[in-house]
């Protein structure tokens, strides 16, 4: 039986930033996911400089490999077939990626053992009760949920059915031909956000060099491929793309963290990222806060000290509450008669201050929200018999659950 101190099921921002903290806290970590990186997530692909940070990753060195980092310094915003405004900032207030890079880059660098190209295919308790068995030949005290909206682990914690407010969305990202790429009006530092004006979701048009990603999400799922259509027509129609754009649109889905009341821990068992419904009310971007989730759920293992009983893994739930809010409630816009929903869109999205303080920089950039202090793990020194020692600053350095055999 292979044995790890942590499985971490699913390789993107959430999974990999996990097992990268717990490695630096000295303990075996393996990562599952099923699909071979590099591999395409739908995904408009944007991340603040706050995410740089709290990864450690300096954008320029990023940069180097060749990968796409695309500077924004302007957003142009509107109500779909309606006028537009543009809002710049001196600086880049964000950076346009490529999922398949960007998750690859994070992955390679987290230090785990990974067996990609590997679903996760069942999870049970041990005869004993003290581990996990993942696939019915890996042991583990500590399983960590990061496989997206629909990971299995949050399927099993959560008893399977979990009927919940999804947003759903589907875009398109293709790298451009020549022509294309002139026929396409949209500029590469100032991305567009259309909204719908029942503020029920919004689509975008991002360039990223020699790719265009185009989608669009809302939150009543079933109107999504007409709202989606008539978004692209109104593309083509004003010229902002070109008018021969074809491919296959990808559809994801994932929960608002005010919304979600999903379970995110149990016993052995931590939910992070999508997987546990956090993404931005407002925006719906998901990237920062799976990062964030990720750095609190390690600090919590750590202070767990090797016990990851349900007691024990609770502060977790609390800390993700106090970094992003409450969880369980309705949106403010859901709570008003859609009539007045469709009014307001109108003057504040016409307003210059509103859309610059409230819409980009508070909801969508989060500027007044600092970066989640990512302090350098401690690893204390080894222990006789089989088990790790591992903490992070401001806890003292305990013996964790080590690679012992499960029979």
């Amino acid at each position: 039986m292979e044995t790890a101190d942590a499985v971490v099921v699913g390789g993107g921002p959430a999974g990999s930033t996990s097992a990268r903290k717990l490695r630096e806290a000295g303990l075996d970590v393996l990562v599952l996911d099923k699909a071979v990186f590099p591999r395409d997530k739908p995904c408009a692909g944007w991340v603040t400089p706050q995410v740089f940070e709290e990864c450690r990753v300096d954008p320029e060195e990023y940069r180097l490999g060749g990968r796409t980092l695309q500077p924004i310094t302007a957003f142009r915003t509107g109500l779909i077939g309606g006028r537009e405004l543009e809002t710049s900032w001196a600086r880049p207030v964000s950076w346009g990626i490529r999922r398949r890079e960007f998750d690859t880059f994070l992955l390679a660098r987290s230090g785990a053992r990974l067996k990609t190209g590997t679903a996760l295919t069942s999870l049970a308790r041990s005869r004993e009760g003290a581990s996990w068995i993942v696939n019915e030949t890996i042991a583990t005290p500590l399983v960590i949920g990061a496989g997206g909206h629909f990971c299995p682990v949050a399927r099993s914690l959560n008893g399977g059915g979990m009927p919940e407010p999804v947003v759903a969305a589907q875009e398109l990202e293709l790298r451009m031909d020549d022509r294309q790429s002139r026929a396409c009006a949209v500029v590469p530092e100032a991305p567009e956000l259309w909204f719908c004006r029942d503020l029920r979701g919004y689509g975008w048009c991002f360039r990223k060099g020699e790719y265009l990603n185009v989608g669009l999400g809302r939150e009543d799922r079933n109107g999504l491929p007409g709202h989606l259509n008539a978004f692209v027509e109104f593309l083509k129609a004003a010229n902002r793309i070109p008018s021969d754009l074809r491919g296959d649109y990808k559809g994801h889905a994932y929960l608002l963290a005010p919304s979600s009341t999903r379970r995110v821990t149990g016993d052995g068992m931590v939910l992070v990222g999508d997987a546990a419904g956090l993404a931005w009310p407002e925006s719906g971007e998901g990237i920062r806060t799976a990062v964030e989730s990720a750095l609190l759920a390690a600090r919590v293992v750590a202070e767990a000290r090797g016990d990851y009983g349900v007691a024990r893994l609770e502060p977790y739930r609390q800390r993700l509450e106090e970094r992003f809010g409450k969880r369980g409630r309705l949106r403010w816009a859901r709570q008003l008669p859609e009539g007045l929903v469709s009014a307001l869109a109108a003057v504040l999205m016409s307003s210059r201050a509103f859309t610059r303080r409230v819409l980009l920089e508070r909801w969508f950039l989060r500027m007044g929200m600092a970066a989640l202090e990512d302090p350098p793990a401690m690893v204390g020194p080894p222990q006789k018999g089989s088990g790790t020692y591992f903490a992070l600053p401001g806890v003292v350095p305990v013996r964790g659950a080590g690679k012992g055999s499960v029979r």
